[in-house]
């Protein structure tokens, strides 16, 4: 596994919050040739989040598409197919958009690279367990039960609905991520991390924000979510990338679910102030579509001989806050 040749790398979704992060991966074990694909000349506030990296060539999604689609004498030196450029907006309501985007993008991708014997890693997305009441369990090989909430959530499960009926999965890896945060996401304005929008609130106001509970059995900001660190995510995303045996889907997680709460005190900790959190409704958009509680199981990723330890959730709250917020810093070489 460790000799795994990545050759040149193809990362869709480069200069997003876990491509970039992923690019980072890559260059700490000294890889550069790298193929990013984002949307170079519009990125605004992600171009910062490419200051550091070392890439050799870049694409437009556009361009990369019709590249896959003709089959392009300029793809063949692609080893490795990092796949995660989509619309990751829980709140989108355009179905034709997902579906092209998320779905057929990753359809086309995926079938070249099983064609053309390319290793394709790609980003499937907790969403797709829905409120968890069937589980949330990566080794459950019965995901036509699963039933996400939003349309984001069924834009990934279809696809992985699709690479199951056709056998895909044997080939190829998916990564349920949940919820990940960390340096390189302040480009997502209201998709960004509670850590990032709470730090701009206390720096501001001195006090945060949590939604209030809407559900009698769970107190407000004791809803739970598995919070995952970048880092983390970006080192279990490389090192299944290496892993050729490792297919199927995989749940990408702390696997300890921790509080609104926790997450809050956490920031107030690493900024060395006194707790000031205030509760506010959830708008009623988000209320009937709501996860009250998200948690990995990662056993399949242990099982496959994952032994890395994480970042406990105080440990990556008091690294991104202190070494990146706080000093306006990217990840970078």
């Amino acid at each position: 596994m460790h000799n795994f040749d990545f050759g040149q790398t193809v990362v869709t979704g480069g200069a997003g919050l876990i491509g970039s992060a992923a690019i980072w991966g890559l260059n700490n074990l000294n890889h550069k040739n790298i193929w990013l694909v984002d949307w170079i000349n519009s990125l605004g506030k992600k171009q910062r989040n490419l200051e550091n990296l070392q890439f050799e060539k870049s694409s437009e999604p556009d361009q990369f598409r019709n590249l896959i689609k003709q089959n392009s004498i300029e793809l063949k030196k692609v080893k490795t197919v990092i796949h995660l450029g989509a619309c990751s907006s829980t709140t989108e309501t355009n179905q034709k958009y997902l579906d092209d985007n998320n779905f057929l993008y990753t359809k086309e991708i995926c079938e070249w690279c099983l064609k053309e014997n390319v290793r394709f890693v790609y980003a499937s997305s907790a969403a797709t367990y829905g409120d968890g009441s069937s589980g949330m369990s990566d080794l459950d090989d019965d995901i036509e039960k699963f039933k996400p909430l939003n349309l984001y959530g069924w834009s990934k499960h279809n696809f992985d609905l699709l690479a199951k009926e056709n056998g895909w999965l044997d080939h190829i890896t998916g990564l349920k991520y949940f919820n990940v945060f960390g340096p390189n996401e302040e480009h997502k304005g209201d998709m960004r991390s509670v850590v990032s929008k709470a730090f701009s609130q206390i720096k501001n106001t001195e006090g945060m924000t949590l939604f209030k509970s809407h559900k009698k059995e769970f107190k407000d900001g004791e809803q739970k979510r598995d919070f995952l660190y970048v880092k983390d995510a970006v080192n279990m995303t490389i090192w299944l990338t290496q892993n050729n045996k490792a297919t199927g889907l995989f749940n990408l997680g702390n696997g300890s679910a921790r509080t609104w709460l926790d997450l809050g005190l956490s920031i107030f900790s690493a900024l060395k102030l006194k707790p000031n959190i205030k509760f506010v409704d959830m708008p009623e958009i988000l209320r009937e579509k709501y996860q009250y509680f998200t948690q990995a199981e990662t056993t399949k990723l242990r099982d496959h001989g994952f032994k890395s330890e994480l970042f406990s959730l105080e440990e990556a709250v008091q690294d991104y806050v202190c070494n990146y917020l706080n000093s306006d810093s990217k990840l970078g070489a």
